[in-house]
């Protein structure tokens, strides 16, 4: 079965509510690959949520960039997976390495909330990748698979989630991986799955690129065996997102 590719777009903690209803605007109006062709899923930030869910068009989903980690109550500041199911939101970003490094979100902790998350009936994005010194000390895999296992210790159905692959040190910084970087951490993911998890696992579960993806090297990327979408930054924001949803027509042509 092939996979369908998948095209994720983490607006951060960024936007007004003009500036929303101009990118939901531009969304709208897009011509892109359908629905079985590419699965696109846009992460406004929690308060922009009910606005863009309202607007948007209906063959684009919304995520909500994270939740926490059990059932809602005395838990200042935090969003519960339960509200997100209350308000149809079907998506949820778990681990993304800002929150891993500057909320120290241990692999753990993130472990815990994907399977909670999963539990609600929430989908997942849940997000692993290196540092630039663990990839320069040659542990990118062992970092990799040890956030992975973290997941897979906790989680049985993987229908529902898609992992995606960032590289720290590509994150914003306009250094991406190259495509042959890419496929090979997502191969030895995919393998890492086979074993650990189960070969059917590792043939059908979305393993997304994340990382500086730009309209310019969307194509190349996408274009890799083992790579089944992205999950786009700062790129999200603006038109050029258009042109990486419609990378995915790199893979119906392949």
């Amino acid at each position: 079965m092939a996979r369908k590719f998948f095209v994720g777009g983490n607006w951060k903690c960024n936007g007004t509510a003009e500036e929303v209803k101009k990118i939901v605007n531009t969304l709208n109006e897009a011509q892109v690959p359908s629905q079985d062709v590419v699965e696109v899923v846009v992460s406004p930030p929690y308060v922009f949520l009910p606005l863009v869910k309202s607007t948007l068009r209906s063959d684009f989903h919304v995520a909500a960039q994270n939740c926490w980690v059990k059932k809602g109550g005395a838990f200042t500041g935090e969003v519960s997976a339960e509200m997100l199911v209350n308000l149809d939101i079907p998506w949820v970003i778990l681990g993304h390495s800002e929150r891993r490094a500057l909320l120290n979100e241990s692999n753990e902790f993130v472990g815990d909330k994907v399977a909670y998350a999963l539990a609600q009936g929430l989908k997942v994005i849940a997000c692993v990748g290196e540092t630039l010194e663990q990839r320069e000390a040659g542990s990118t895999m062992d970092v990799v698979a040890a956030q992975t296992k973290a997941i897979a210790d906790r989680v049985s159905n993987w229908s529902n989630v898609v992992i995606a692959y960032e590289p720290v040190w590509a994150i914003g910084t306009g250094k991406v991986a190259s495509p042959a970087q890419a496929q090979e951490v997502h191969d030895e993911l995919r393998k890492w799955l086979a074993k650990n998890v189960s070969d059917d696992v590792a043939a059908t579960t979305r393993i997304i690129y994340g990382g500086s993806v730009n309209g310019g090297n969307c194509k190349e990327l996408g274009g890799q065996a083992d790579v089944d979408g992205f999950l786009v930054g700062g790129a999200s924001l603006k038109p050029e997102f258009i042109d990486i949803i419609k990378a995915a027509e790199v893979k119906k042509s392949a």
